[in-house]
């Protein structure tokens, strides 16, 4: 990979697993340093044994400010202002809309909606002029998929801040930009609260739909977000680029 984020500063949440991890190995192939947070330390620990000098690693959790006040902190202490910014920390559950009460729908938003704009808010003075900051939204803000109201809900919005974060930061010299990834094969699959053998029946309804017949990896993603962080993309604000295999075409 050509090293185009070389000598950028780079700052992603859920970074132990599956979409998170891609972009923090991507980034790192690209030539960045990085700061990876999550619940897992071990995980994020076998990241940086993967180079050192060039990832810092603060353990914690999106929902709790302190955590997110101790990101910061630790991120500006070890390197001052960033350039990057990808709130990519996220969490599934199907829930149907008669069992989606108060605490359901807190529990979705807090991660997904209210963790992600914190993190972007809480660097907001440490972002560097040209710096961008990355949401990661999904194919469902698009198209409707029983049980998963709260889920699409809560990335609908998260779609809203990237637009209206996109036109108030501009000034600042600021990019905001999201990826919407369809079904991608990750940990968040297997977490959604589904039985196995409904999960097997559901992916199979979906690949079919997916026009190379299987759910995208990973890196599909970690490929585009090398991109959006790049100087390539200093054109590009507001928008929610969809990956999806094709499912929202048709």
């Amino acid at each position: 990979m050509s090293r185009v984020l070389e000598g950028k500063i780079a700052v992603i949440t859920g970074a132990s697993s599956g979409i998170g991890r891609a972009i923090s190995e991507r980034y790192l192939a690209a030539g960045a340093r990085i700061v990876v947070f999550a619940r897992d330390p071990e995980a994020l620990e076998s990241i940086r044994a993967t180079a050192p000098e060039a990832v810092l690693v603060v353990a914690g959790d999106v929902t709790k400010t302190a955590d997110l006040q101790r990101l910061v902190d630790d991120t500006a202490l070890h390197y001052g202002n960033v350039d990057i910014v990808v709130p990519n920390a996220g969490m599934a559950k199907v829930v149907s809309f008669a069992d989606s009460t108060e605490e359901a729908i807190h529990e979705q938003f807090s991660v997904n909606f209210v963790g992600a704009v914190q993190t972007a808010r809480l660097f907001l003075t440490h972002i560097n002029k040209g710096g961008s900051i990355l949401f990661n939204t999904s194919f469902l803000t698009q198209v409707g998929f029983p049980g998963l109201a709260i889920y699409s809900a809560s990335k609908a919005a998260l779609k809203s801040v990237t637009q209206t974060l996109a036109a108030e930061l501009a000034p600042q010299g600021i990019r905001v930009n999201a990826i919407a990834p369809g079904p991608i094969a990750t940990p968040l699959w297997g977490k959604v609260g589904l039985q196995p053998d409904v999960l097997q029946s559901v992916a199979g309804q979906i690949n079919a739909r997916l026009m190379p017949g299987q759910f995208g990896k990973p890196e599909d993603i970690a490929e585009m977000a090398v991109f959006l962080a790049s100087d390539a993309a200093h054109n590009i604000y507001g928008q929610e680029i969809v990956i999806d295999g094709g499912y929202t075409v048709g």
